[in-house]
């Protein structure tokens, strides 16, 4: 029977495909009778007698967090249709927990029935609005494999049997082929509360092979999450099954002892979302905005407590969606909400802060101010949240020197950080004229200075136009920006990679980066530009990874972030890691050319040129402009023979003012042309492109980094081949 929307399966009708594997399809379906939605899953013929006798014993199971088998047909299971996300964390404490001992009580619930799950993983267990549910429950004896990306849900054959389960979850026992029983789902439930905590695997390899023998022979890295949570975690990953908790109600039972043992000791935490603007003038946005974000930058100052950034926060503008969720995916236990109205020279400033665990206001104030006490009014609100907190702080929240007292300098520059933000080439010529304006009205405005500097920066990064021509307006307003207040740490971290791309002062940029990590809290976008080119490029790459995790958990929402986490670990040779950052950053933002980019690299490395050129066409179509995606793309259209596509793409390069010569460098690696490769990149680094310095270090320019003169251009810049500064 061909699957199509429309077609009627018994009383079911197709609405549209959720999945597909080898072992059948997955659809969402409506139920012609009770009018509801439901799931089919449709089997490949073989199966059908296995599958409809284990379907009598999960459909005996009734529990609020296992999904519900509704009917069996020939070849199909029609099941409870859930929406949610995989439980992959990482997910703040006190949720992991929550979440783990519901999916311990469905397991409980199962293995009192006799059901071994055998394929417990983060993708057969949704994170939904009332909780987890657990899927495919009891099914695995013969698991799918996917066949577009093979990662996942993977089947190995053995002489003997077959080993069923997914390898970066399997217990020992079932990585062997041998007997198993309820205690290798508690091992696969260990693995699973490892990921909800840390969002990476347990045992986490480059290849199925490597993992299967990591989980054989390899303890996991220590977590460092709290010590009765650790205890119960390494108990679980124990390789002899003996030395394991012997059923699953133990586990839950030792989940909830720790979790009131830690409930007392977690840290404060806090989202601030961006306030509604209530006023009659819509583009009164930007001070509602910015005042939202003086209280985040008042807020970091404190001592002890944890502030999601500001690009997580506002990730929620405009979206209605329960409390409690949005802290979850934040990792934050409390959250500030608010209103503005503003009307003449008058401000109405309404805020709420709001226990996430259980959903109760905390405390809420309504002020009413002249708009020229707004600096007075934002230091009063985050002293009252501080106040609220303090059981839990260590100190005070700090009174701020006020980086101006002219209004309408602050005003002007609250427009630009609002225009840079979104990031549009419309947005990005107004946010320079607003920051222009406020320098303007206040010459000594350090972060207008500061804004005015990231804007030709960002330019420059993004090869929009010549690096000759903004890097150094940027590195005069930064500069300018520092001699007004040499603590701006973004300021110093720009200024930092300047020196790296442009400069070629490695030691300049040492002593930039140093001061712009020297003093708690290190804002994400601080700490990730000094992790990207102050660690990676040097060829530090473990060191750069963690500071690129301690910035993506800093601002979990944040496209940019996880891309340059991903890029981190693919430079470090972690390519099934590096591509689930970069699939995660372009569900954030598909927009994110910079992840396409990456993810088309990282394809390419690993040998996928096919799914590498896929990937590349869609960021080229975001960015047709740009150099380095087009040069990529043509590469790697030329080796799997598209000469046409191929010399298309480089002769729109070719008439590209700017970046094309690294453009030319990247094809002609991706065609394993060095020699040509080499010329291109001496023309780079003549035009000071500042995509040039990754070549020290990123897998990719092997071929350029062992040439010869590749090697002593490399020399140049001042970077090591393979070792960066």
């Amino acid at each position: 029977m061909m699957l199509s929307a429309g077609v009627k399966v018994g009383p079911y009708e197709l609405v549209a495909p959720i999945g597909a594997g080898g072992m059948g399809e997955v659809w969402r379906a409506r139920d012609t009778r009770l009018e509801r939605t439901v799931a089919i899953k449709f089997l490949k013929d073989g199966f059908s007698a296995r599958f409809q006798r284990e379907a009598r014993a999960i459909s005996a199971l009734n529990h609020p967090h296992i999904c519900t088998l509704y009917d069996v047909g020939e070849n199909y299971l029609v099941l409870e249709y859930v929406e949610g996300r995989p439980a992959r964390g990482p997910l703040p404490l006190e949720a992991a927990l929550r979440h783990a001992i519901q999916i311990a009580d469905a397991l409980t619930a199962a293995h009192r029935r006799g059901i071994v799950h055998r394929d417990l993983k983060p993708a057969n267990i949704l994170l939904t609005s009332e909780g987890p549910k657990l899927l495919d429950f009891g099914l695995a004896k013969a698991h799918w494999v996917d066949s577009e990306t093979g990662e996942t849900q993977t089947m190995y054959l053995t002489e003997q049997t077959v080993i069923a389960g997914t390898p970066q979850y399997m217990s020992p026992e079932q990585a062997e082929g041998g007997a198993f029983d309820a205690r290798s789902d508690i091992f696969s439930f260990g693995a699973v509360l490892y990921q909800m905590l840390t969002g990476r695997g347990a045992f986490e390899r480059e290849s199925p092979v490597a993992t299967l023998a990591a989980i054989l022979r390899d303890d996991p890295p220590e977590l460092h999450v709290a010590p009765e949570v650790d205890a119960v975690v390494a108990r679980c990953l124990r390789k002899d099954p003996a030395e394991r908790f012997q059923t699953i109600a133990e586990v839950r039972a030792a989940l909830e002892n720790a979790a009131l043992k830690t409930k007392s000791q977690m840290q404060p935490s806090i989202a601030v979302l961006p306030f509604a603007n209530l006023s009659a003038d819509k583009e009164n946005e930007y001070f509602s905005d910015g005042l939202a974000e003086e209280i985040i930058n008042a807020l970091t100052q404190v001592p002890g407590l944890k502030v999601t950034a500001r690009t997580s926060a506002f990730a929620f503008r405009g979206k209605e969606q329960d409390i409690r969720g949005i802290a979850e995916v934040l990792n934050v236990r409390t959250v500030l909400e608010g209103s503005v109205r503003r009307a003449g020279t008058r401000i109405r400033v309404s805020v709420q802060l709001i226990d996430a665990t259980d959903g109760y206001q905390l405390w809420a104030e309504r002020y009413d101010r002249e708009m020229t006490d707004v600096f007075a009014l934002q230091d009063e609100i985050a002293q009252a949240i501080v106040a609220k907190l303090k059981p839990k702080l260590s100190g005070d929240a700090p009174t701020r020197r006020q980086a101006t007292t002219n209004l309408n300098a602050y005003h002007e520059y609250l427009k630009g950080v609002y225009h840079l933000a979104r990031q549009t080439p419309e947005s990005s010529t107004q946010a320079r004229r607003h920051f222009e304006q406020a320098i303007a009205l206040d010459p000594a405005y350090a972060l207008a200075h500061a804004g005015l500097g990231d804007y030709f920066f960002v330019l420059a990064l993004n090869g929009v136009e010549p690096a000759r021509q903004l890097m150094p307006l940027a590195k005069s307003a930064l500069q300018r920006a520092l001699e007004l207040d040499e603590n701006l740490q973004a300021a110093h971290a720009s200024l930092g990679v300047i020196a790296v791309t442009y400069d070629y002062d490695p030691q300049v940029a040492r002593q930039h980066f140093r001061l712009a990590l020297g003093n708690e809290p290190v804002s994400a976008r601080v700490r990730y530009r000094c992790a990207l080119y102050g660690l990676l490029v040097a060829g530090r790459t473990a060191t750069a990874i963690q500071q690129m995790e301690n910035a993506a958990a800093g601002d979990p929402l944040s496209s940019l972030a996880t891309t340059l986490l991903a890029y981190a670990l693919y430079t470090g040779g972690f390519y099934d890691r590096a591509v689930a950052e970069l699939e995660k950053a372009i569900e954030f933002d598909r927009g994110q050319w910079l992840a396409y980019f990456n993810l088309g690299a990282a394809h390419a490395v690993a040998g996928r040129i096919g799914a590498a050129v896929a990937t590349l066409e869609k960021g080229h179509a975001l960015v047709p402009w740009q150099s380095w995606t087009a040069g990529l793309l043509a590469g790697l259209c030329q080796v799997m023979g598209q000469g046409s596509r191929a010399a298309e793409l480089m002769e729109r390069v070719a008439s590209r003012p700017n970046g094309a010569a690294l453009g030319f460098a990247i094809y002609h690696t991706a065609c394993s042309d060095f020699d040509r490769a080499v010329e291109y990149f001496e023309k780079a680094i003549e035009e000071r492109d500042p995509m040039a310095v990754f070549v020290a270090t990123d897998p990719f320019w092997e071929g350029v980094r062992s040439h010869p003169h590749g090697t002593a251009l490399l020399v140049r810049m001042g970077l090591r081949p393979g070792a960066g500064i």
